[in-house]
């Protein structure tokens, strides 16, 4: 297990990308037991950071670990040193606290619990996908599968790659504006998905069906009823997946009536999630 590790990870100049996995996993299991934890109100576990009544949530923790990860892997030369796993695992941390608050960010308001935050679990999972495909060394737009014949001119080889990257990535984009989102950015890294979400059916909400599905058509109406048959029976199995690592979402919680109201734009009073 050792030599695999050296020859497969060390070797190849990967080792901060495993230390950046590792810690991301583990700190986002970890924030969620957390908050559930506070939610459920232990009471022998931490409560959350409200020094003076200011709420100070995790993603603002995990602001600073990824200042001082980012500029510490930067400050470092050589990437197989210890200091530069040590500043991967401040990263990873960090950035796990970051996107396991990725809807309140994006909302800008409390939406932890709420429906609308189960988007965090969604980027969570995305990036662990995207980054362990990097892990086991497949590159972005299948670089890695592009081979030019021996004795090429290095400029045709450039061009090569240049064309086999635009095709690509021209699928992934067009998986994504059908609404295929997963498909569409692991198709980045396996142009096989990229192309299978660019020939199939649009979702019926998405940008492309909008576009080029008028209302009454047939492409429309077998859209409708593949997200109702495939669709809406992935969601559930992909709800109670969330549900049981980040715990059980629902309404977003109603505001106290004698709540203090915040101070400008950046500072809000809460109480369901760190």
């Amino acid at each position: 297990m050792t030599d695999w590790f050296v020859r497969n990870v060390v070797d190849t100049g990967r080792l901060r990308l495993f230390c950046f996995l590792v810690a991301f996993i583990g700190a986002f299991l970890f924030i969620r037991f957390s908050v559930r934890m506070i939610r459920a109100e232990v009471k022998w576990w931490p409560k959350n950071v409200t020094p003076g009544g200011l709420h100070i949530h995790h993603v603002v923790f995990g602001l600073v670990f990824m200042m001082i990860g980012g500029v510490g892997g930067l400050a470092v030369q050589s990437g197989r040193s210890l200091w530069a796993a040590l500043a991967a695992l401040l990263f990873g941390i960090g950035a796990a606290l970051v996107m396991d608050e990725f809807a309140l960010v994006l909302h800008l308001e409390d939406v932890y619990w709420s429906e609308r935050g189960r988007l965090s679990v969604d980027a969570v999972f995305l990036a662990v996908a995207l980054t362990s495909l990097a892990l086991v060394g497949i590159k972005p737009l299948g670089l890695d599968e592009a081979v030019a014949p021996e004795g090429t001119d290095p400029r045709a080889v450039a061009w090569i790659l240049t064309g086999v990257a635009l095709v690509n990535l021209a699928f992934a984009l067009i998986a994504l504006a059908k609404g295929k989102v997963w498909t569409g950015l692991l198709g980045v890294f396996v142009p096989t998905l990229a192309v299978f979400g660019a020939v199939r059916l649009a979702r019926p909400h998405s940008p492309w069906a909008r576009a080029r599905y008028p209302e009454g058509t047939r492409k429309l109406q077998v859209a409708q009823e593949r997200e109702t048959k495939f669709r809406v029976p992935q969601m559930r199995a992909k709800a109670a997946v969330q549900e049981f690592l980040a715990g059980r979402f629902g309404p977003a919680p109603a505001k106290r009536e004698d709540a203090v109201p915040p101070e400008d734009d950046h500072t809000s009073q809460s109480s369901n999630s760190p």
